[in-house]
């Protein structure tokens, strides 16, 4: 479900623009802007950093995909003990795979609301118009709900994955891209798309300049928001 969003980020300041000495858009251009969204996930939590084409930041807001009585880790945590994994941790219980498999569909089918619900929101409130969002890349995972809570390896993974395949399928839904982002190559991605050698200067002063919260997660979504301009 949608967080609040930070009123700070409005009204919408150009602060690559001023850091790199370009004229800020005119009110016309800056409706003919797409922007892009970039993500930094955590579970079914998310901040999203909006920057306009040229790299006006529009909005900065953090989401949470599903109600907060739902479990965050069906795959890795109930799938886990439904298999026989996990079940000295504090908390584990018994259920069967059938039970652990209809409890990852319920959470999957809150997700994909949440991420719709939250996308929306986010298009209302945003004066350019969103053409494109950037998630962090998936790895190939096996294709059933039961396969992926029986491998050891995919089990670990498959829920952030879920939430990530929720906001991809929630903005193809609205007409935007998707770009797939690489954890390892984003912020090399982000400074070759603003043609400098070091990012980081260009993300701290964003950071200045809008104030807190701008932590290593508000700036890895706006990298990955910049790298999906290449």
């Amino acid at each position: 479900m949608a967080k609040r969003r930070d009123a700070r980020a409005t009204p919408a300041r150009r602060l690559l623009g001023a850091c790199y000495g370009r004229a800020p858009l005119t009110r016309a251009a800056r409706k003919t802007e797409a922007a892009t969204v970039g993500v930094a996930e955590n579970g079914n939590s998310a901040v999203l950093v909006t920057l306009s084409r040229l790299g006006e930041l529009l909005d900065r807001r953090g989401i949470e995909l599903t109600p907060s009585d739902f479990p965050t880790h069906p795959h890795h945590h109930e799938g886990s003990w439904a298999v026989g994994r996990y079940l000295s941790t504090p908390g584990a219980r018994k259920l069967s795979l059938a039970e652990a498999v209809a409890l990852v569909e319920r959470v999957q089918v809150a997700a994909e609301k949440g991420a719709r619900e939250s996308l929306a929101a986010l298009a209302a409130t945003v004066t350019s118009p969103i053409g494109a969002i950037a998630l962090r890349v998936c790895p190939e995972l096996p294709p059933t709900i039961e396969g992926r809570i029986r491998d050891n390896r995919a089990q670990t993974v498959a829920d952030t994955v879920m939430y990530r395949k929720a906001l991809a399928g929630a903005a193809e839904a609205r007409g935007w891209s998707v770009h797939w982002y690489d954890r390892e190559r984003v912020f090399l991605d982000a400074a070759k798309a603003l043609g400098v050698a070091d990012v980081e200067a260009s993300l701290s002063a964003m950071g200045r300049m809008l104030g807190p919260p701008w932590q290593a997660k508000h700036k890895l979504a706006a990298a990955a928001a910049l790298a999906a301009k290449l």
